[in-house]
């Protein structure tokens, strides 16, 4: 009996899963759009005026959710985004998997801003003398849970810009949103397609350029320095290199010093570095937080 109860529930997985690969979710996606999903970037960009909305999707009987999703549906309401309740495997296809919370945005994509944009003189009290500036610049990040984590600590602890190389760089895209908590939404990230030309204007202009390393042995014709020992007196722009290589060695040698995080143990071959945006949250923190100081 077990052997046949068991033949038989196989078979109904079977045929159940033919059915789901028959019918494909007849949700048509409107041109050019892309599914942002989770409660946070969802309610972000519902909020913001950054990207053409389309249809909001919300799980039908989300039950502990309700408070949530009602919300949307008042905050959907107001910006004139129709909303569709629909059963958690609709949602589950619209994003492929990932985890929506119950909740998924049909929206047109957010795009890296030029740097052209980021140099004009609207920017207030920002661009004053006085003011201590720190710009994050990212060369070929190329993950996106790295690049929506690194963007999120770099929102939560005040880097004034965030701009990345447009040559093998991650786009701005749902996961990169989930990822940063919905940080995209709400702030500026700028993209150069001449990161060195760039960095040298920066230095003209009498920023300071600092870089990062894994292993202080690996850099030459560069001070390196522990992060805890970093002092700034100027703007300084701090850059990340991707994943696997660090900075490239051009982009080093435009560096006027290089920072590293002093680990707590001898540590084990293989296990000599941290993932890149925790490592990055470390740096931001131990430089933000002068500039904290600075401030009072």
């Amino acid at each position: 009996a077990n052997r046949e109860s068991w033949s038989w529930r196989k078979d109904d997985f079977s045929k159940a899963r033919k059915s789901l690969e028959r019918k494909p979710l007849s949700i048509e996606r409107t041109k050019g759009s892309e599914i942002l999903f989770g409660i946070a970037p969802c309610s972000l960009a519902l909020s913001q005026s950054r990207r053409d909305l389309f249809r909001l999707f919300l799980k039908e009987n989300s039950g502990s959710r309700r408070l949530v999703m009602s919300e949307f549906v008042l905050q959907a309401t107001a910006r004139g985004v129709p909303v569709h309740h629909v059963k958690r495997r609709e949602l589950d296809a619209l994003c492929r998997g990932q985890v929506h919370q119950g909740v998924c945005l049909e929206a047109s994509p957010l795009r890296f801003k030029s740097l052209e944009e980021a140099e004009k003189p609207d920017l207030g009290d920002e661009e004053s003398p006085n003011r201590q500036l720190i710009w994050l610049v990212l060369e070929q990040i190329q993950d996106p849970m790295n690049l929506g984590a690194l963007l999120r600590s770099a929102y939560f602890l005040g880097v004034d810009r965030v701009v990345t190389s447009q040559r093998n760089s991650c786009p701005l895209t749902p996961t990169v949103s989930k990822a940063s908590s919905g940080a995209i939404e709400v702030f500026d990230v700028y993209s150069t397609d001449d990161l060195r030309g760039f960095l040298k204007a920066k230095t003209a202009e009498g920023w300071e350029v600092v870089g990062t390393v894994s292993q202080p042995e690996d850099v030459e014709n560069v001070p390196v320095i522990s992060c805890l020992e970093f002092q700034w007196n100027k703007p300084v722009i701090i850059v990340i290199g991707s994943e696997g290589d660090g900075l490239s060695l051009e982009t080093q040698l435009l560096c006027h010093r290089m920072l590293a995080i002093p680990p707590g143990r001898a540590l084990h071959p293989g296990i000599e570095s941290l993932n890149v945006s925790v490592a990055t949250g470390i740096l931001l923190h131990s430089i933000c937080s002068q500039k904290l100081k600075h401030g009072d």
